[in-house]
């Protein structure tokens, strides 16, 4: 087995404010599937399902599922580089829509800064499992893949839509 990363662009950026404390979200398309992602992969949309539905429930519904901010080189997580965790990992056609609360960590707190600073940024999922080449070329990543995180914070994702775009939504205002 490999490491397997993707990364996706399109998230929006949430602040929601609970008992005079605000917290920032990022949300969006954290995974894809059924398409060619920019490393020339390709992952099918029961194999990520079926990893995606573990993930919710050994890691998202007992408040385990973390991220980092960059790409570490292998699937175990660094507690010293967490930034997020995600909340919610739900499908949507063939993409999956993620939100992670961005956390009051070291790293937590660079992301934050950057969204802030007006800097566009993307999410990475990290999984092992094997590669084999299609017909046309493609890396389509096999029934053994396993999901190690469903979103490390990049700079530079390689699925096409998992960018996080500026939306803060508070009380009152919404910013895009």
């Amino acid at each position: 087995m490999r490491l397997i990363t993707e990364q996706n662009n399109d998230i929006e950026v949430l602040t929601e404010e609970k008992d005079g404390k605000k917290s920032t979200y990022i949300k969006g398309v954290f995974l894809q599937t059924e398409i060619t992602n920019r490393n020339g992969r390709m992952y099918k949309f029961d194999t990520m399902n079926r990893e995606v539905s573990k993930y919710n429930e050994e890691f998202v519904n007992r408040g385990r599922a973390l991220g980092e901010l960059g790409h570490p080189e292998g699937p175990t997580l660094n507690l010293d580089r967490v930034s997020h965790k995600i909340v919610e990992l739900y499908p949507e056609g063939t993409n999956f829509i993620g939100k992670a609360k961005l956390m009051e960590t070291p790293m937590g707190k660079i992301a934050q800064n950057l969204i802030g600073e007006g800097v566009t940024l993307g999410v990475s999922s990290r999984g092992v499992g094997s590669l084999r080449e299609d017909h046309k070329g493609c890396k389509v990543v096999g029934e053994d893949f396993m999901l190690a995180t469903a979103a490390d914070i990049v700079a530079d994702p390689s699925a096409p839509d998992a960018f996080v775009s500026g939306i803060m939504e508070g009380k009152e205002w919404v910013w895009e």
